[in-house]
């Protein structure tokens, strides 16, 4: 199994290095859906049955396509993507962002500078993204959580 995990992270390493902006968006994008997965089955429960399958196609629509802007706007700009793909009224999605940004937001700068100073200066180059995947992983998971909440 050992000899399996390193085979894809060479291969995976390999890939980065041919190909940085697709595997980047790639690994963004199957992240965001991942995590909606985990959100929906490890946090919400909800089962194979009520696992919603369109949800996690739009939350990795959602990283492919808007995980690279800025914190601020990224935010701002998931918590309306993600309440217009589901369907939410101007209002709803008002109500969202009123009620979710600023946490959000406060929970973004709390947890990703000190992800970025630990990777920068001790993580060596060739894993840093692999640092910031695994953190994003969870945070996405929470971005998920967050905007699906009732």
């Amino acid at each position: 199994m050992l000899q399996g995990i390193k085979l894809v992270w060479r291969t995976y390493q390999q890939l980065l290095t041919k190909h940085p902006w697709k595997v980047q968006i790639l690994t963004a994008g199957s992240t965001c859906g991942i995590s909606d997965i985990i959100s929906q089955q490890l946090i919400e429960r909800r089962g194979l049955t009520d696992h919603s399958i369109k949800r996690t196609i739009k939350m990795t629509t959602v990283g492919l396509i808007y995980v690279f802007a800025l914190a601020p706007c990224f935010l701002a700009g998931f918590i309306v993507v993600t309440g217009f793909l589901g369907g939410l009224s101007r209002e709803k999605i008002y109500l969202k962002l009123e009620n979710n940004y600023t946490n959000a937001l406060m929970s973004n700068y709390t947890i990703w500078p000190a992800v970025q100073l630990l990777n920068f200066y001790f993580i060596p180059l060739k894993n840093r993204l692999a640092v910031v995947q695994i953190v994003a992983l969870l945070w996405n998971t929470y971005l998920s959580w967050m905007a699906n909440k009732a």
